[in-house]
């Protein structure tokens, strides 16, 4: 992956129709993306593996659904009403719309050598960025002018209206994030699943984000998948409970999901920089050709949600520990995982470059690949055999049937979807109820009978 770039990336994806432009026929909407076929079975394969080791694995997390629209109320007692908004900044030259905070980090990347004096400062305070900005002179992105409006709060959650009017009355929100739900939901999913601490409530769904400046390709967009646990401990647990979610966390990323190690990172988020709700954090970071940057933070979010919600809603969300006979709120664990931007790092660490053999395909672990198995007959008159092969691997496999080209610029098809497994019919082979599989990384063949193709193929997901 050391030598591949965005631009790689981004032809690879739209060349072979993986991601398409949002509306892309109405002129599509900056840095909206819908994804393709083979996108988006990617996408769920890493859904899956997340579920089956979170979920399925385990007795101690419980998995819920909740919608995307709640009582606005909801937002004002997590506090995302008042303090969930971007340093907003106009270019008076160009019009650009910039983030304060995002101009000065980068400038501070770039300069850093030259200006290696330390210097903190408040990314909440619009003050201490204006007056950094004009001392510096930092320019426009876009034009390299420095004239700019003053910086002003922009929320970033999407604003909706339900019942009849658009007034202030019935406005509400689109989720900006997946959590809060396990909070509010606490004490009916503790009473009626019957489990005791510690246990975590798990949800997967989309959130919905008005960024200012979405970018690099489908890494930070305004509509998003997102994974997260709110894993609930006894208030003297928490500080063991956070060391085994940093190692859960590190085992997903590089064991379940293959992400090479080289191009991982955990940054511990420094004290003075930790979200209000915090007492420690640690972002897991993934070298993107653009540069290091999240793919999943884990938090100990403390009692300070349970706490917010319970008084803001005047509701008993304690729990009773019948063991020590105390009542309590619990403090929270919280790993969160941004889907999109893990399928953006699986596909960057797969890109993979073949000079020997001419060609680039992507190395994903059969487990990871969208599609297993890829059937085509070697000539398109003996598609009726092909066809039964493929009936019969697709009762335990995503599979991909192809009889359109050369068989040669089949494989190569074949390995650009990231297939691990190529069958390929004949009728000679095939009276003799044998068929050839090609293997994707090593282009070996190997004769296998028809018989035990599934139960082949299986061994090898393993």
């Amino acid at each position: 992956m050391s030598s591949v770039t965005m631009k790689d990336i981004v032809n690879l994806s739209q060349n072979r129709w993986f991601v398409y432009g949002w509306s892309e026929i109405y002129w599509w909407l900056a840095n909206s993306w819908d994804y393709g076929p083979y996108w988006s079975l990617l996408k769920e394969n890493i859904k899956f593996l997340w579920m089956k080791e979170f979920i399925q694995k385990r007795t101690d997390n419980m998995l819920i659904d909740c919608s995307l629209i709640m009582n606005p109320k909801v937002w004002e007692a997590s506090g995302h009403v008042g303090w969930f908004s971007d340093p907003l900044m106009d270019c008076k030259e160009c019009k650009s719309r910039l983030r304060a905070d995002k101009i000065v980090d980068d400038y501070l990347d770039k300069t850093w050598d030259n200006e290696p004096e330390s210097y903190v400062w408040d990314k909440t305070d619009s003050n201490i960025l204006e007056e950094y900005i004009k001392e510096k002179k930092i320019t426009c992105p876009d034009c390299g002018k420095s004239n700019f409006t003053e910086i002003r709060s922009f929320n970033l959650m999407l604003k909706t209206y339900l019942w009849v009017t658009d007034d202030t009355a019935s406005e509400v929100y689109l989720r900006p994030e997946t959590a809060q739900w396990q909070f509010v939901d606490f004490a009916n999913v503790a009473r009626s699943s019957r489990r005791k601490l510690p246990f975590g409530i798990a949800q997967v769904g989309k959130s919905f984000r008005n960024e200012i400046t979405p970018g690099n390709f489908i890494f930070r967009t305004r509509e998003f998948e997102q994974m997260e646990i709110e894993y609930f401990v006894t208030p003297w647990e928490d500080d063991e409970a956070f060391k085994l979610w940093k190692w859960e966390s590190e085992r997903f990323l590089t064991e379940v999901i293959w992400l090479s190690k080289e191009n991982i990172r955990f940054v511990s988020i420094k004290k003075d920089e930790l979200p209000h709700y915090s007492k420690e954090a640690w972002d897991f970071e993934y070298k993107y050709p653009f540069g290091w940057w999240e793919v999943e933070t884990l938090a100990n979010r403390t009692d300070y949600d349970l706490s917010a919600h319970m008084k803001a809603s005047k509701q008993n969300l304690s729990y009773f520990d019948a063991v020590n006979n105390k009542k309590f709120l619990p403090y929270v664990i919280e790993p969160a995982m941004w889907l999109g931007r893990i399928v953006l790092a699986s596909l960057c660490d797969a890109y993979t470059v073949d000079e020997e053999n001419n060609r680039t395909y992507l190395k994903f672990h059969p487990k990871v690949a969208p599609i297993k198995v890829w059937v085509l007959p070697v000539i398109k008159k003996i598609w009726h055999l092909a066809k039964e092969v493929y009936a019969q691997l697709s009762e335990d496999f995503i599979c991909e049937y192809d009889e359109v080209g050369s068989i040669w610029k089949r494989f190569a098809r074949m390995d650009e979807i990231w297939t691990p497994f190529c069958i390929s019919i004949d009728s000679n082979n095939y009276d003799e109820w044998n068929v050839t599989v090609r293997f994707r990384d090593s282009m070996e063949q190997e004769i296998v009978a028809i018989i035990e193709l599934n139960n082949f193929i299986r061994e090898r997901l393993k």
